[in-house]
């Protein structure tokens, strides 16, 4: 069944991040992507993540699609002008890509290529807007198409326990539903205290809300992330991981236990991220009784 259907008629639905390669390698993954194909609805391909240079995602939602793969591509503000996200976005529903992700891209000082110059063309809303423009059959000088995309399209919503930052993010997701987007990935979250607060404030409003579960691969990655990023990790995770004479697999059992506790909330749908890890998949989504 089509991501879109599936989302409508209210099952669960299984996201997987499939990355890229930094080359032209795709073997790991196509193996990775074909291995999940039954227990995964489509595969999210992200647009050079951390602004590291990789394969582009319209590249990779491409190649799975070709396998048979439902995907959704990213689209990015970061790195084309509106010329150059039309055409892209042309060129994804013309070769089956039925599915776009809106986001706005990390900053360029995250990445590999720090020399480089952030385009930024349009913001996120205005290329929700150029999305639904293309959608009514014209582009954005408005010259007529033959021919129109009929994506689903999704963007991105940030969970937070701030009560002030909560107001502004709720804000915001309703300026993306009014421009068109109809389901949203979170970042990764590890409280579910804060994602079912979260789910109760958006309430009935027309949007599938996807919580990003993330797996973790050490105690040293749970530390850094601790210290250097928004996101925290609960400290019983890493005291878990720590104890584990298996770390490899209690990392695996506490994103099973994320991603199950994400489906009994109520949310539509879950996101997997497994950053390399992608051989991991079967293990999670079996862990968690998917």
């Amino acid at each position: 069944m089509p991501l879109q259907e599936k989302l409508t008629s209210g099952e669960f639905v299984i996201l997987a991040e499939m990355e890229p390669p930094k080359g032209t390698d795709v073997s790991s993954m196509v193996a990775s992507a074909t291995g999940v194909k039954r227990m995964v609805d489509a595969f999210v391909v992200p647009e050079m993540n951390n602004a590291v240079m990789r394969l582009s995602s319209l590249g990779g939602a491409l190649l799975l699609q070709t396998k048979g793969l439902e995907t959704v591509m990213q689209v990015c503000c970061r790195d084309r002008n509106r010329l150059a996200l039309q055409g892209d976005l042309l060129a994804a529903q013309a070769l089956g890509i039925p599915n776009v992700m809106a986001v706005a891209g990390d900053e360029i000082t995250h990445g590999d290529h720090h020399q480089a110059k952030a385009v930024n063309d349009l913001n996120l809303l205005e290329l929700l807007a150029a999305i639904q423009t293309l959608k009514t059959g014209r582009d954005l000088a408005g010259v007529d198409l033959k021919g129109a995309p009929q994506f689903l399209v999704g963007a991105t919503v940030k969970v937070t326990g701030d009560a002030g930052a909560l107001k502004q993010e709720l804000a915001d997701l309703d300026k993306k539903i009014a421009a068109g987007a109809r389901f949203f990935t979170t970042q990764p979250v590890f409280d579910v205290e804060v994602l079912e607060k979260f789910r109760r404030q958006v309430g009935k409003r027309p949007a599938a809300i996807i919580p990003t579960v993330m797996l973790l691969k050490s105690v040293g990655m749970a530390r850094y992330i601790n210290t250097h990023m928004e996101m925290k990790i609960p400290e019983a995770f890493v005291t878990r991981i720590q104890k584990s004479s298996d770390r490899v697999r209690e990392c695996v059992q506490i994103a099973a236990e994320f991603v199950a506790a994400v489906k009994k909330q109520g949310f539509p749908g879950v996101l997997v991220s497994t950053i390399g890890w992608e051989d991991k998949l079967p293990s999670i989504l079996a862990a968690a009784g998917l």
